[in-house]
């Protein structure tokens, strides 16, 4: 399999995996917009949805399939003929398309809920990849729970489903149960000892039910893993998928320690996170990594005096990068001196040490019951402590 070693492929599931999350049902319009801002964004592949688990869903990935140009689109499907065979149709019209089946080999999902042998369950992932074949060259195969599987069993499954024709291998960590270093084992594993492997690109498919699904992630493409399963917001089912924003940053901001990057349009992380909350109604946390209000805003007069001072006292990636307009200094009750003097300037006074000394005595005191300062009451307090010619024109009073 020919693949570029320095750059890890995003296979972003928002649109499926992230849409199984309980109340983040999206229309086909929704949809589409979505797709529109992740192929703006530049991700890889987008996984459209399920062809054929309602007919909503095979409506969206046709729509998707007829607009979307530059992203390959993906339709999941059970190692079954007829969910393989909508999701060609669904994806008829697609310039490139990608058909994506996967059957359970762990052990408690074989005996649970497939009720299938070892010897049942490649049979049915031989004739998955096979069928699937024969609408497009471009086939993913999912061993579902697959950190869970006996690796012995996981490295044949691998090896026949290769055999049969897959050109992407995904190895899911599917009930979020894995550590980063026996995720990284597991690949390393299946790496080694799967003669056909360099036919193909692994993946990752990381759950958070433990919060370790970004680490998880990284841990794969550290031990060879070429793409990365991911969700927008980290939206998925149950605690959710890896968050794609985060592991994109930390490949691009950390590539010392892991190498190979994504070709991301880092600069609309933002605005595709807000476009996935409003068409799901589920905002993301102010301290989220990457996309939260706070994660580039800073109150604590100590780490305020050294923003102004240098930016990388406090930040180890710029706003800029991923979207915001700036770093965001907030006044509140843990802000110094040297925080109300820059806001005191932008609001259009110059004002001595005196003045200022008197204005922050005010400003504390004040900030003490508010949660936060705004410039109209920062403007009142300079106001009153300052000379007339310590306003400048324009200045907030």
């Amino acid at each position: 399999m020919n693949y570029d070693p320095n750059r890890v492929i995003i296979f972003d599931t928002t649109l499926r995996d992230g849409e199984q999350s309980p109340g983040h049902s999206m229309t086909t319009s929704e949809k589409l917009d979505v797709a529109c801002a992740l192929e703006s964004l530049r991700v890889d592949v987008i996984e459209a949805g399920f062809a054929c688990s309602s007919p909503g869903d095979f409506e969206a990935i046709d729509t998707i399939a007829r607009t979307v140009r530059e992203p390959a689109v993906c339709s999941l499907a059970r190692c079954v003929e007829s969910d393989i065979k909508a999701a060609a149709e669904a994806l008829r019209h697609a310039k490139n398309k990608r058909i994506h089946v996967f059957i359970a080999t762990s052990p408690i999902h074989r005996e649970f809920k497939l009720r299938a042998s070892k010897e049942e369950v490649i049979t049915r992932a031989i004739s998955g990849v096979r069928y699937a074949r024969k609408f497009t060259d471009n086939v993913e195969f999912s061993a579902e729970d697959a950190f869970r599987t006996e690796p012995d069993f996981l490295v044949e499954v691998v090896t026949r489903t290769i055999e049969a024709g897959a050109t992407t291998i995904n190895l899911p960590d599917t009930v979020g149960y894995a550590t980063p270093d026996e995720y990284a084992a597991m690949i390393r594993d299946v790496r080694s000892r799967v003669p056909n492997i360099k036919r193909a690109i692994i993946s990752t498919h990381c759950h958070n039910d433990l919060g370790l699904a970004v680490a998880n992630s990284l841990a794969g493409v550290q031990a060879g893993a070429r793409q990365v399963e991911c969700t927008i917001n980290g939206i998925g089912e149950r605690a959710g998928n890896a968050a794609l924003e985060e592991i994109v940053m930390a490949l691009r901001t950390r590539r010392d320690v892991y190498g190979p990057v994504s070709s991301i349009d880092t600069t609309k992380l933002v605005q595709t996170s807000r476009t996935v909350a409003g068409v799901t109604g589920s905002h993301v946390q102010r301290n989220k990594a990457i996309v939260g209000r706070n994660a580039f805003a800073h109150e604590s007069g100590i780490h305020q005096h050294g923003m102004l001072a240098n930016p990388e006292t406090y930040e180890i990636m710029r706003p800029e990068d991923v979207g915001f307009a700036a770093s965001d200094l907030v006044l509140g009750k843990h802000s110094g001196r040297a925080a109300l003097r820059e806001r005191t300037r932008k609001l259009g006074y110059d004002i001595d040490e005196g003045t200022l000394d008197r204005a922050f005595a005010e400003f504390k005191t004040f900030a003490d019951s508010r949660k936060a300062v705004d410039d109209d009451d920062v403007g009142r307090i300079v106001a009153r402590h300052c000379a007339p010619d310590q306003k400048m024109d324009g200045a907030i009073i």
